[in-house]
């Protein structure tokens, strides 16, 4: 029996090239804000995360047309913020945390309903790097993508007495767009090179695996090394 997977935020980016690789394994269900990246193998439907109301409906509506669902990936949100914190009002700074942070937990505990009964399940939470570290003038989506990390942690243990594992990944720079690239990008990674959609969609596949249910709880750091990295000013 083919196996479902929700993913959020399948308009563009990581999303996108998580929905086009997992649709030849899963029966995948995308979710966005945005439009209907029509890729063959998912059935999509529109959701505004910041609206909990309409998470609420956009999954009983899955329920509906697929019954129990084994796989949700959290991978919708605001994908950035920058902005002095002496001009970030509260408003803004509490809409970056409704939409990452409580639309993560509102889609895992909807969730929890579709995969009821079902012999295993996977909660992938996609979180940041920016989670550990940080430049200036990123308190929202720091603050979201910490929260996940620790969102996760707390989850996992939650759910031990059900057969699902919940685990975050946090990617460091991932290359998404047609923006060349310059030498000294890929250099100053320990790995020696900027990451792709290809690394995260590894590192899913890895946590997912009916087989890997011990582990659990973790956040998989995929930043070709550059958090483990000491920097000073020359």
């Amino acid at each position: 029996m083919t196996k479902t997977m929700i993913i959020t935020g399948v308009s563009q980016g990581i999303g996108l090239e998580l929905a086009r690789h997992f649709s030849t394994t899963y029966r995948v269900v995308g979710l966005d804000i945005g439009q209907d990246p029509q890729l063959e193998g998912v059935t999509f439907h529109r959701m505004d995360l910041g609206d909990h109301q309409d998470v609420t409906r956009v999954f009983k509506q899955i329920q509906q047309e697929v019954g129990t669902a084994h796989v949700l990936i959290n991978n919708g949100g605001v994908s950035s913020l920058v902005k002095p914190m002496a001009e970030l009002d509260i408003e803004t700074f509490k809409q970056v945390i409704d939409v990452n942070l409580v639309g993560t937990f509102a889609c895992s505990k909807s969730f929890l309903t579709l995969n009821e009964g079902a012999d295993f399940g996977r909660i992938i939470n996609m979180a940041s790097t920016r989670a550990l570290q940080n430049e200036a003038d990123w308190e929202a989506y720091g603050a979201s993508k910490g929260g996940i990390v620790s969102l996760t942690q707390s989850m996992a243990v939650s759910l031990a007495n059900r057969p699902i594992t919940v685990n975050a990944v946090s990617p460091g720079w991932i290359h998404t767009s047609d923006e060349p690239l310059r030498d000294i990008d890929h250099a100053q990674h320990p790995s020696g090179r900027v990451g792709t959609p290809d690394d995260i969609i590894r590192a899913v596949d890895y946590l997912i695996d009916e087989r890997n249910d011990f582990v659990n709880g973790q956040n998989l750091v995929v930043d070709g090394g550059m958090t483990k990295k000491m920097i000073y000013e020359p």
